[in-house]
């Protein structure tokens, strides 16, 4: 009878904990929030279980957070996970391992591993430990260590899905900021008899800070610019936007650049509050006196070539939005002779590195529009975007790169 007896027992035992595993898949299938879920797992262990001392550590892929408190001193609840218990690989008796400074606090303690990645930690520690009966949590470790991994493995279920559809917005927001900004840059250039100018934009990420344009301003005047916001990415695309906007809404309305760029320097000093700033090249181009007013605000120093050689573009100012006010402004003038080549580009052609880590610098761009000045402007830019990807080797982009040429003829 007494066996009979103990069988029953032991059948009301499995069956019960039967039912708590179906009420934790349940909860889990419910997708039942990562707080009932704790909770849930604590009243099994605290109610069910007996189990008297619980402290509970889960890893949200950033720190690692208390779920689980209950039986436990103050000081007990500030253990430092990267510090006490990151060692601890499998179910470890906590007297049998003396290193560890938890002796007089706890009794068991249960990793949730994933592959070699700790998800989390389960303190135990008994109600009671004066008493001669059998611990609980000696009694109930399989399937205390069960539970937890059941309750874990959900919430890090939970947070990769959170994380993959931040990831799926970030991408969509991407793709839409990169659709946004190839309608911003101009794809229909000038081609005729005037004017022959090509294009070639590569953001180091989806969307970048470099910044080209070409605006008509009537039938005989042009305005040709290139720019690079600092930083790089949505930020930087959002400037270059906001940036362009106020170039083309102010263009029309002034004779002489060294009058437009200083209000230009006073929008992005407004809109970025002095923590970003452009570099920029400015120009206007009178297609029947053939002269080319120009500043200069601290970008790379396109280079000019015409039947007397090459030089650099140097005349202007500081970086728009670096101060308040521009200290000073001068503006530079080129009679442009025909079939003169004018190529701009931003700092991430010339500051390419190789992999000795040896920048390409503005005189291998000199001499690459040497050996191929007599070229189309569109062919031009693809020896350039060559001599690049040569000089890199295995070496990435590390920057947008943007160059932008004229022939004027």
């Amino acid at each position: 009878m007494k066996s009979l007896e103990k069988t029953e027992l032991k059948l009301r035992a499995q069956e019960s904990k039967l039912d708590t595993l179906l009420e934790v898949t349940n909860a889990v299938n419910n997708n039942f929030d990562e707080s009932k879920l704790f909770s849930l797992f604590e009243l099994i262990l605290q109610h069910q279980l007996n189990i008297g001392k619980v402290i509970a550590f889960v890893n949200n892929g950033d720190d690692w957070i208390r779920v689980i408190a209950y039986g436990v001193r103050e000081v007990e609840r500030h253990l430092r996970v990267d510090h006490d218990l990151l060692s601890i690989t499998r179910i470890t008796l906590i007297e049998n391992t003396p290193d560890l400074n938890l002796n007089k606090a706890f009794d068991v303690v249960i990793p949730v591993f994933h592959k070699s990645k700790p998800l989390a930690y389960l303190l135990l520690g008994d109600l009671d430990e004066m008493e001669l009966k059998i611990s609980p949590i000696i009694k109930h470790l399989r399937f205390i260590q069960t539970i937890a991994n059941i309750v874990t493995v959900a919430i890090e279920n939970k947070r990769l899905a959170k994380e993959q559809l931040k990831q799926e917005r970030i991408k969509k927001e991407l793709e839409l900021a990169s659709e946004m900004q190839s309608m911003l840059i101009p794809t229909s250039l000038p081609n005729d008899q005037l004017l022959q100018i090509a294009a070639y934009y590569k953001p180091h990420q989806q969307v970048g800070g470099d910044y080209y344009d070409f605006i008509r301003l009537n039938d005989e005047e042009v305005v040709l610019c290139i720019g690079d916001i600092s930083g790089k990415g949505v930020s930087a695309a959002l400037v270059m936007a906001n940036f362009q906007a106020h170039l083309r809404a102010i263009v029309n309305y002034h004779e002489h650049l060294a009058d437009m760029v200083p209000l230009l320097n006073q929008r992005v000093f407004e809109s970025t509050m002095g923590e970003k700033f452009i570099t920029l090249f400015v120009a206007k181009y009178n297609l029947r006196t053939h002269v080319l007013h120009y500043v200069n605000a601290a970008h790379n120093p396109p280079i000019f070539r015409d039947e007397d050689g090459s030089s650099e573009l140097t005349v202007g100012c500081t970086g728009l939005g670096m101060f308040e006010e521009i200290p000073s402004i001068s503006e530079g003038l080129i009679t442009v002779s025909p079939n003169s080549m004018l190529v701009c580009f931003t700092d991430g052609a010339v500051e390419l590195e190789n992999e000795a880590g040896d920048l390409f610098e503005s005189d291998n761009l000199k001499s690459v529009i040497e050996e191929n000045h007599q070229l189309s402007m569109s062919q031009l830019n693809k020896r350039i975007v060559s001599a690049l990807d040569i000089h890199r080797g295995t070496q990435v982009y590390n920057d947008d790169v943007a160059l932008f040429s004229c022939r004027f003829f």
